[in-house]
């Protein structure tokens, strides 16, 4: 007898039968990814609400002022909420915010933190006081009183002033309100704004000021500016109750004190 030894083979079909693989269908990826987002909008839209708004840093605005500029109210979306936006909202409608930052914590709380202006010198025009930031930029007609405890910067001719812009001479000279923007920021940084009684730049070449009813101070050009500023603190450390005279750093190397 013979006997095969042999793969075994599988039973023909029989006619009619057929073997083909089972297919998966090829919607049903897209169809749970679309259910998947429509879910998280749904979510977003109706859970995440706006009802808890903080305001942060504000002196001069009221916390009130702040929120109508960004323009958000309890009851808006969280997520839908354009902060870029809402920060241009904030610039344009509010000349003495410097910075602001718009953030959301979840799940209804949208904090609005900024900085602000602070005004440390005017101009005159005519008849009216314009206030300045350290950066010159105009915050301001200044009311009646107001200007008691700023810098008056005089000698210089203003164009237009526009409240929110930054000064322009009346011949549009940018290097000099550059120059204006240093000493104001050395001003405020080195805190001298309340013994300062006036900055003189009828002369861009030999900017002048005034301090504490004893000092002239001499910065000379626009060159160095932090450095004249050092020298003259570093000198004024060294002067005497009795001393009164001149304050020289406009070579921008030595301080030379010439008493009257």
């Amino acid at each position: 007898m013979a006997i095969n030894i042999g793969r075994s083979q599988p039973p023909a079909n029989k006619r009619g039968e057929h073997n083909a693989p089972r297919r998966r269908s090829s919607f049903s990826g897209p169809l749970v990814f679309v259910a998947v987002v429509v879910a998280a909008i749904f979510i977003m839209s109706v859970f995440f609400r706006v009802s808890d708004i903080q305001v942060i840093g504000n002196e001069h605005y009221t916390a009130q002022e702040i929120i109508n500029a960004v323009d958000i109210e309890d009851g808006d979306n969280l997520f839908f909420f354009d902060r870029i936006a809402a920060g241009s909202r904030v610039f344009a409608k509010l000349p003495y915010v410097e910075e602001v930052s718009v953030d959301r914590s979840l799940p209804n709380r949208v904090t609005i933190t900024i900085t602000e202006s602070k005004a440390i010198a005017y101009l005159s025009l005519g008849e009216e006081n314009w206030t300045l930031d350290h950066k010159c930029k105009v915050l301001g007609k200044a009311a009646d009183g107001e200007t008691t405890d700023l810098v008056p910067v005089v000698g210089l001719a203003p164009g237009t002033l526009m409240i929110g812009e930054t000064m322009e001479t009346e011949d549009k000279n940018e290097a000099v309100v550059d120059q204006l923007a240093e000493v104001l920021s050395q001003v405020q940084d080195r805190g001298l704004v309340s013994g300062i009684t006036r900055i003189d730049f009828s002369d861009t070449d030999d900017v002048q000021f005034s301090y504490g009813g004893k000092y002239t101070v001499v910065l000379g050009d626009g060159s160095n500016i932090e450095h004249k500023f050092g020298m003259f603190v570093a000198v004024l450390d060294k002067l005497i109750a009795g001393d009164v005279g001149i304050i020289n750093v406009s070579d921008g190397k030595t301080a030379h004190f010439s008493p009257n």
